[in-house]
């Protein structure tokens, strides 16, 4: 009988797939589990408040459209349990097709999208209608950490490892921000970490910030939506004004901050708000004003927490414990996926950031970010399963 040592890379010591191997297994992740239940709770409750005012503007009713949210976010849970089971190996195997595949649909939303709000992020498919940036970013952040790992061998060489990593993240990153920047921004950001853990040269991780930025300021420079939102972000840093309303993003940004001051500290009540009547997509963008208000700093600290344990249980015990290079690294992206969202989101509720419309992940009403949160924290599950310090392998 031969040990081999919990740490060591399994498929390199017998020489076959980690996830052909018979190991003992352990259960998944808890903790991680019981902070996605709570924030779907969260969002059921804020969503029912704030989308009242929005179900009369489009001639239905309010329990009409919860009961859409309840089945978003069934369907988000589903697939959680499902990509919970599914091996991350596995779905490593299938990462080129899922390139190919997202990056036809970031053309095919350009060319035949639906336009909302000025920028066309959605397709419609046979009635059915999506975001084909998520389905890209999702795909992005595991083939390029399926390509970090096979290249660890020569991952310092520039040729054979950072440039074709460069190739699809400036490609996916570039579709994206056609019409989407601020997505594009935060995928770039995690592809940027997921990169420092996969060991790529500093000076090559350097490399691709200065072509994000420089992709960063053409894109900003052909929309003088985005240059609004940026030079209203600096006006309000600059001078918080309180006795006018403001109009654009900054009437957005000034609403959200209103119903936070107005929380003070434990909220004035569920179903409460006022500010649900003035803030646009309180049931998306600017959820966790509506919280803040009802639930007051309490309400809205208590969210943040819990976005913080998804981010300690995803990196620090997770990631940090995979059976291999390849578990840690798909867990580190798929952590900062969900909680740069979360974070991202209420930063801008807040005011520390400018207006994006980005959706907090389990929180905010939505169908195609939901699915796609709970398809990452499905292989956050899986990885957890595999967790190298409790396995132990006989050979002989």
């Amino acid at each position: 009988m031969i040990y081999t040592s919990p740490h060591s890379n399994i498929s390199n010591i017998i020489g076959t797939n980690a996830e052909d191997i018979d190991t003992p297994k352990q259960g998944s992740d808890r903790y991680l589990l019981m902070a996605v239940v709570i924030l779907m709770t969260f969002g059921m409750l804020a969503v029912y408040s704030s989308i009242a005012f929005f179900a009369e503007t489009k001639s239905t009713t309010a329990g009409q459209l919860i009961l859409s949210h309840i089945v978003k976010l069934g369907i988000a849970f589903f697939v959680l349990l499902i990509f919970s089971k599914i091996n991350y190996h596995t779905i490593a195997k299938f990462s080129r097709i899922g390139m190919v595949i997202s990056l036809f649909l970031l053309v095919a939303v350009i060319a035949f999208g639906t336009e909302q709000f000025g920028a066309k992020r959605w397709l419609n498919l046979g009635g059915f209608s999506f975001q084909p940036s998520m389905v890209a970013s999702v795909a992005l952040l595991i083939h390029i950490s399926v390509l970090l790992n096979e290249k660890q061998e020569y991952i310092k060489d520039f040729q054979k490892a950072f440039l074709p990593i460069l190739f699809w993240i400036v490609l996916t990153c570039g579709l994206i921000g056609l019409e989407d920047f601020s997505s594009a921004a935060i995928l770039m950001t995690i592809c940027l970490l997921v990169m420092f853990v996969g060991r790529i040269s500093v000076i090559q991780i350097g490399t691709l910030v200065a072509v994000g930025i420089l992709g960063g300021i053409l894109l900003l420079s052909q929309s003088t939506n985005r240059q609004d939102r940026i030079e209203q972000y600096i006006t309000q840093i600059k001078d918080i004004p309180s006795e006018k309303i403001l109009q654009g993003s900054g009437y957005q940004a000034q609403q959200a901050h209103i119903a936070i001051a107005k929380g003070e500290l434990l909220g004035v009540g569920i179903g409460k708000s006022s500010q649900r009547d003035f803030l646009p997509a309180p049931y998306n963008d600017f959820i966790f004003a509506i919280i803040a208000e009802e639930y007051g700093l309490f309400g809205a600290m208590s969210l943040i927490l819990l976005f913080t344990l998804i981010l300690i249980r995803g990196v620090v015990f997770i990631a940090r414990n995979a059976e291999d290079h390849l578990g840690s690294l798909l867990a580190v992206a798929c952590t900062m996926m969900i909680v740069l969202y979360g974070f991202v989101n209420a930063g801008v509720a807040s005011g520390i950031l400018p207006v994006t419309g980005l959706p907090m992940p389990f929180v905010s009403y939505g169908g195609t970010s939901m699915v796609f949160a709970g398809i990452m924290v499905g292989i956050l599950l899986n990885i957890s399963k595999h967790d190298r310090d409790r396995r132990t392998l006989y050979y002989g």
